[in-house]
């Protein structure tokens, strides 16, 4: 039951962030010319940037419906919503007419499903991360929970591979006119099969147990009245997750771009560094168990602010293996290190009457506050830069201190480091919701 669980977050988080992915890499490489083609490249693609941070926005106010959803009716009911909502999202995107066509409705549509591909991931990896949480051992929580986490990396690998391979075998009018649609239509594929899993999965017992002890009404007066500390500490620790992903996989290819680089050799290494983390995140997972989940941030926060200068520079050199190596440093092990700790350290701070509202908000409003304003904001000071990185790199460095900061002044939660005890109440019984806060204080 715990393989199933497990395989059923994996496969539907895969279709969800496929779903949510596919645009950015499309913004990256086609909607610049496509839907935004009478302005300035770079222009066009701060526009097209614009249209995929508009998702980020929307899905704070997700995660605040879905997190009271699936701690009021349940988790598996509330993760079948949000990925037939994505997926629909994303499908209509494939079938959408082009500036060409329609003038600027196109991009008033894009917006709209873009609005809506955001509300529905709003959901999605809180409750994908805390129905695995829920079913694991507490001692091996770390490394099992790490598994739902290649969904993100992977769902990225796969748009990406797609475009790669389209834009090699076609020409640059095939690809401009239907070849960018096939990845999005392609999705109604990844959906149907995240659909027929997740269904086969039972509820998680936690919140059974919850149901049957009649919890308060109201998950977001819980989180206001008692964990506010966590709430806080856990969406600034998100930053660091949130916007170095964003900088590595999305924006690199556009500084490509600008210094006269081919963003394919940027796209190839991004490639190769997702498969090398997709190797390394239960590795990570399973290390969080020995050492806690805080160390491993926040070592890992600490290598993405090395990182940030020498990633510019490798770009501009065009060197392939330069920009590989330097790619797998900050992917696997940077931004692994940061994500892959999060599907255990999150829902370990909330108690299990608010846990999915806490997750979500936690996930969301820090992906929304640093990763979706990211490729826009740093597209903006590159322009007005002329070209020049150090803005740029200005901003990332500022958004990972701020993590570390945070993580500084954040508990340790895995079990394996206090005493076989959880931080939050992990049943349903009210009366140990803050056992140990209470007993550090």
């Amino acid at each position: 039951m715990l393989r199933r669980t497990v395989a059923a977050s994996v496969i539907g988080t895969i279709a969800e962030y496929y779903d949510f992915f596919i645009y950015g890499t499309a913004s990256a490489l086609v909607f610049n010319e496509v839907f935004f083609p009478q302005v300035h490249p770079l222009v066009g693609t701060l526009a097209a940037f614009s249209t995929y941070a508009v998702g980020f926005f929307a899905r704070p106010l997700g995660g605040i419906f879905w997190g009271w959803f699936g701690d009021r009716a349940g988790r598996k009911r509330t993760l079948v919503l949000t990925l037939l909502l994505t997926g629909i999202g994303t499908f209509a995107v494939g079938l959408m007419p082009t500036y060409d066509e329609i003038g600027i409705w196109a991009a008033v549509v894009l917006v709209f499903v873009r609005l809506l591909q955001g509300f529905g991931v709003g959901g999605e990896q809180g409750g994908a991360v805390l129905l695995t949480a829920e079913a694991s051992p507490p001692e091996h929580r770390g490394f099992v929970t790490s598994f739902v986490q290649l969904g993100s990396p992977a769902a990225y690998l796969i748009p990406t591979a797609l475009f790669a391979v389209l834009e090699a075998q076609l020409t640059e009018e095939q690809f401009l006119s239907w070849g960018w649609r096939a990845p999005f239509l392609l999705s109604a594929v990844v959906v149907a099969i995240g659909l027929y899993i997740r269904l086969r999965v039972p509820e998680s017992a936690a919140f059974r147990a919850v149901k049957e002890r009649r919890p308060p009404k109201s998950p977001l007066a819980t989180l206001v009245n008692e964990n506010r500390a966590e709430v806080v500490g856990g969406t600034l620790a998100k930053f660091v997750e949130a916007a170095v992903f964003p900088f590595y996989t999305i924006f690199l290819v556009t500084y490509a771009a600008s210094q006269g680089v081919r963003s394919g050799i940027v796209l190839d290494a991004v490639i190769i560094a997702i498969v090398a983390e997709l190797i390394l995140i239960p590795v990570i997972g399973r290390l969080t168990d020995r050492v806690g989940r805080r160390p491993v941030l926040l070592g890992a926060a600490a290598l993405n602010l090395v990182l940030v200068v020498p990633a510019f520079l490798a770009v501009r050199t065009g060197d392939v293996v330069l920009i590989t190596l330097l790619l797998i440093a900050g992917l696997a092990l940077g931004h692994g290190g940061t994500y892959a700790p999060q599907a255990s350290y999150f829902p370990e701070l909330f108690p299990s009457s608010a846990r999915y509202s806490g997750v979500s908000i936690v996930w969301q409003f820090g992906a929304m506050i640093a990763g979706g304003p990211f490729t826009v904001v740093a597209t903006a000071l590159l322009v007005a830069g002329h070209g020049a990185f150090v803005w740029p790199a200005v901003y990332v460095a500022a958004l990972v201190l701020v993590s570390i900061v945070a993580l500084l002044r954040m508990p340790e939660t895995a079990p394996g480091r206090l005493g076989g005890r959880e931080y939050a109440d992990w049943t349903a019984d009210r009366t140990n919701v803050r056992y140990l806060h209470k007993e550090r204080a």
